[in-house]
């Protein structure tokens, strides 16, 4: 088998840009790709280049992707662009317009291109936040998503796009990872802001606990995805769970428990008088009623196939992954 030509979305990213500097420094003839392109839709300064990676600042919604692909010869693209934390003058149209409309054209540049295998970085949110979530979710769950929050609606809409091309192009070989809350050492969004807060919102009756998995895990899930041959859709998380009271006694911290009815009651309240900034204090990204849903039915990912066919076992258990952000954020100084 040659050694695989990589195109990489997204490379300048949080994950892009760890997955392009392991791609390109791998010394194992077996893992070290031909050709690694990083893309990205922001020019990667000269001082942050990894040697023997070309580089090229290209929207995937623009036809720039499918030159760069025809260009090097592509035969594998990872697909890791998508708006994962929207900036405060993002709207919804723009957000469909890159996770959804982009990744319709990367797949069109694939497709004319004549690229063999295709990974995609989805996410458990793909299967949406809904009370008849099972406890542990596998991979023949349908994707539902939530209408109301744009990633994971983007995210089912974006699976199924993949379904669509699965029976058209049966030639393009996919690998859906469907991602669960990533953690590791420089982690911060909007998920590590909830545990950074004096105390943890828990909605009463709801455990939903979290299932991490580690950023090195997700750089190393793609890659034995790129190598390995595989095909196929798989959930991307650590073994075990954390419950918010669980983390909470890690963190030295108490839970803020509340009804649900209350906490929904309140963030409408607040919604409708123009105050909905005043959410941000709960913990709550949007800061609407509809988020309540996010903490109450959080989908928990089964990780067995992951193990088991694609061969890709977890170095770190989702107890492991939380230490690893929770001991760098204290040596940072910022102890959450």
């Amino acid at each position: 088998m040659s050694s695989p030509r990589v195109l990489v979305t997204g490379a300048a990213g949080y994950l892009g840009s760890q997955l392009v500097a392991g791609l390109a420094r791998a010394t194992d003839p077996a893992r070290k790709p031909a050709v690694v392109v990083a893309t990205d839709v922001r020019e990667v300064p000269a001082a942050k280049r990894v040697p023997g990676v070309e580089y090229r600042a290209c929207d995937i919604r623009s036809p720039e992707i499918a030159s760069a692909m025809v260009e090097f010869a592509i035969d594998t693209v990872v697909h890791l662009a998508a708006i994962v934390t929207p900036g405060k003058k993002s709207n919804r149209e723009f957000e469909y317009s890159v996770d959804v409309l982009g990744t319709r054209n990367v797949l069109e540049a694939c497709v004319a291109a004549d690229v063999e295998r295709i990974v995609v970085t989805s996410s458990g949110a793909a299967y949406g936040y809904y009370a008849d979530n099972p406890a542990w979710i596998t991979e023949d769950q349908p994707v539902r998503g939530n209408p109301e929050f744009a990633y994971s609606d983007h995210k089912r809409l974006v699976e199924e796009m993949l379904a669509e091309y699965r029976a058209a192009h049966p030639r393009l070989k996919q690998v859906v990872l469907r991602v669960g809350t990533i953690l590791g050492e420089t982690t911060s969004n909007q998920i590590t802001a909830l545990f950074e807060r004096p105390r943890l919102l828990v909605v009463k009756g709801s455990p939903s606990p979290f299932v991490f998995i580690w950023d090195q895990d997700v750089v190393g899930a793609i890659e034995h995805a790129i190598f390995s041959g595989r095909s196929g859709i798989f959930n991307v998380a650590g073994d075990g769970a954390l419950t918010v009271p669980e983390i909470a006694e890690r963190l030295g911290k108490r839970c803020l428990v509340l009804p649900a009815w209350l906490l929904q009651a309140a963030l409408f309240v607040l919604k409708g008088l123009g105050l909905s900034q005043y959410g941000k204090g709960l913990g709550l990204s949007q800061y609407g009623p509809e988020q309540v849903n996010f903490l109450r039915y959080r989908p928990v990912l089964d990780n067995r196939r992951l193990k088991e066919e694609f061969g890709y076992m977890p170095r770190k258990t989702s107890s492991e992954a939380f230490e690893v952000w929770r001991a760098a954020a204290a040596m940072r100084g910022t102890r959450p």
